[in-house]
């Protein structure tokens, strides 16, 4: 769906609850790996990049210790590429260190299907074996189409398939919210 097309139904998040969001689920991610040994944090391209910096600003605040956090594109992992664009822009996976053995945390906006996770996976395990991949999500949708969950949770958010979720971060889009559009 063509977001010019949508209305907004709702804010469901403003810019201090996604901040309390993050807080809390840096704390999540700490706890379930009792400390950052060994811990990376990879943003899947575009939303899930501002987000995995977010994380890693507020566990290197909370630890003191700073997390390797990388960018992961997976434009050509996509099971949908035929439908997405004709020539599909693809962007730089940026990720300078080895996965190899390190407990891995991938961050992303929304989950819906699972789709952009199961990518997401391929494209990691294309770079090396990690120990353990986690997935942190600012907003849970539901309409799972893959046996795919997420770790780390910002907000559990049941929604119609004829909704979209809109997550704005201010790097990308010059404010944080989360809104719920609908088909005008």
């Amino acid at each position: 769906m063509d977001k010019t097309e949508m209305k907004i139904k709702k804010e469901l998040i403003d810019s201090s609850a996604m901040s309390r969001a993050i807080t809390r689920i840096a704390h999540e991610i700490l706890e379930k790996n009792k400390g950052t040994e060994d811990l990376v944090l990879i943003g899947i391209r575009t939303r899930g990049v501002p987000l995995a910096e977010r994380l890693a600003a507020r566990i290197e605040e909370i630890e003191g210790q700073k997390l390797p956090t990388g960018i992961l594109d997976i434009t050509l992992y996509r099971d949908d590429l035929s439908t997405v664009a004709q020539q599909p822009i693809v962007h730089r996976t940026e990720i300078p260190f080895d996965i190899t053995g390190k407990k891995v945390v991938l961050v992303d906006d929304v989950l819906y299907t699972g789709r952009t996770v199961r990518a997401a996976l391929d494209a990691l395990i294309d770079l090396g074996r990690p120990l353990q991949i986690q997935l942190a999500i600012m907003i849970d949708r539901g309409h799972r189409e893959l046996p795919i969950r997420a770790d780390f949770v910002g907000k559990n958010l049941p929604t119609s398939k004829t909704e979209v979720v809109d997550v704005n971060l201010k790097e990308i889009d010059g404010k944080d919210a989360v809104l719920l559009l609908e088909k005008t």
